[in-house]
């Protein structure tokens, strides 16, 4: 996260004094020598191979196994809501994630390439900041207090930066978000809880499918909604996720 921040500061001012052309090839020249180093400098790390067959419907069973299971219906009945409330939030964050830089580019902000760059490093600063917070807050408050202090930054945040009209106050917007990763962790963990550690592998796979799923709706909803919605109100996608994100709070209290 720290490098990814430095590459969107710099690449902001790079951009406004070269162009585009330039930066992209340092992104090409740094995917090669990553693709090269796991290639010819890592070793393998599983010993030996197990057979497997190709095409098999196992694991599509454990999943679904996972959500049926009749021995604790109070346990998969919290495991489908903290689902829902995982993947309304990863949604959301998608979703307003990628139309930040439009936000920004647009009336009345007009943001050039450095405060784009800014403000996407911000954005990424989240990320640590809800490590930090997390860490702390963990110290003397519960798994479900921090999730839900991690949504109210998160819901505060994007409310801030739907009515935001001027540089200031977009950066407020960002600066109150800097807790809005701390619920998705709590989710995962609590999530573990509810299975055995058979279980596991399942709860994974469904994990992933769901943040597969997040990325699909979340791109064709928001990114459909913003341009429906200019109209009226430039910010209403991230008011609409803000609102949305009540679900999960709702769901973990």
């Amino acid at each position: 996260t720290t490098g990814l921040e430095s590459c969107i500061i710099g690449g902001g001012q790079w951009r406004k004094v070269q162009g585009y052309i330039n930066p992209f090839w340092l992104v090409l020249a740094a995917s090669l020598a990553a693709a090269l180093y796991a290639a010819f400098c890592l070793q393998e790390s599983v010993e030996q191979r197990k057979p497997a067959k190709l095409l098999t419907l196992s694991h599509y069973r454990a999943v679904y196994r996972l959500y049926t299971a009749p021995e604790h219906p109070s346990s998969r009945r919290k495991l489908a809501l903290y689902s829902l409330a995982f993947f309304l939030l990863v949604t959301v964050h998608f979703g307003t994630k990628d139309l930040f830089v439009l936000y920004e580019l647009g009336s009345p902000l007009c943001w050039a390439a450095e405060l784009i760059g800014y403000g996407s490093a911000a954005t990424y600063l989240a990320y640590l900041s809800s490590l930090g917070g997390l860490r702390l807050l963990q110290l003397c408050l519960g798994d479900t207090w921090v999730a839900e202090i991690g949504l109210i930054s998160n819901i505060s945040g994007l409310v801030v930066i739907s009515l935001a009209t001027t540089t200031p106050q977009m950066f407020t917007g960002y600066g109150i978000l800097f807790l809005s990763m701390a619920a998705t962790p709590v989710i995962r963990s609590k999530l573990s809880k509810l299975v055995s550690e058979t279980e596991q592998g399942a709860l994974f796979a469904s994990v992933a499918c769901v943040e597969g799923l997040c990325s699909l709706v979340a791109t064709g909803v928001f990114n459909s909604l913003y341009p429906a919605s200019l109209h009226f109100m430039r910010g209403f996608p991230f008011l609409f996720g803000a609102v949305i994100l009540l679900i999960p709070a709702a769901v973990i209290g």
